[in-house]
């Protein structure tokens, strides 16, 4: 990044507070969350519950149990549910968050540098801020939550017009009419439904 580029990051705020990961930055209060987050959870420990479960009760059934084969098939379960576990993704006032199970990673959001896509398996939306700092999420968890994405909007909007934010245009505004084509089309969803029930 330019001396330019750097200068405009700390006029428009402590690039140093944002270096570090798990610091509050101003306005830290949780506005924004991933409303599915707690189902999805649930759901992963109930499937590595199951598998465990499942497990231990065939050993059980065949007479082979013993404390080393419990606690390898109970890490079976906790694996799974470790894999299928989402990150959490939260938002406030210029800032954005996603906590793993290595713990939480944070941007600025008016401090964005960088936005690309990461396509694989899984498309990825990348995030970095002026501070070094870098955060990866699915792009569905802002499709399905529109005041994530209203927050992470609104800070990209600020770091733009700053002049910080040259990259990332285009997956930026391909996730923008992703989620108002949604809108609409729930929009007219519940419409439709509410003008079938009063029929």
């Amino acid at each position: 990044m330019g001396r330019r580029q750097l200068s405009k990051a700390r006029a428009g705020g402590n690039v140093a507070r944002a270096g570090r990961p798990g610091a509050r930055t101003p306005g830290g209060e949780v506005l924004a969350h991933d409303r599915r987050w707690r189902r999805e959870a649930r759901a992963a420990w109930y499937c590595g519950g199951a598998l465990a479960g499942v497990l231990l009760i065939a050993d059980l059934a065949r007479g082979g149990l013993d404390g080393p084969r419990a606690v390898c098939w109970t890490g079976l379960g906790a694996l799974l549910t470790a894999v299928l576990l989402p990150p959490r993704v939260t938002a406030g006032d210029g800032w954005l968050a996603v906590r793993g199970l290595l713990g939480e990673k944070r941007v600025r959001t008016d401090l964005l540098t960088r936005v690309h896509r990461a396509d694989g398996m899984t498309p990825r939306l990348v995030l970095r801020d002026a501070g070094g700092n870098r955060v990866e999420l699915d792009p569905q968890v802002l499709v399905a939550n529109p005041l994530l994405w209203h927050r992470l909007d609104g800070g990209a909007r600020r770091a733009r017009a700053s002049g910080l934010l040259q990259e990332g245009g285009a997956p930026l505004a391909e996730l923008a009419e992703r989620i108002d084509g949604e809108g609409a089309r729930r929009l007219l969803e519940t419409l439709t439904h509410q003008s079938l029930s009063g029929d």
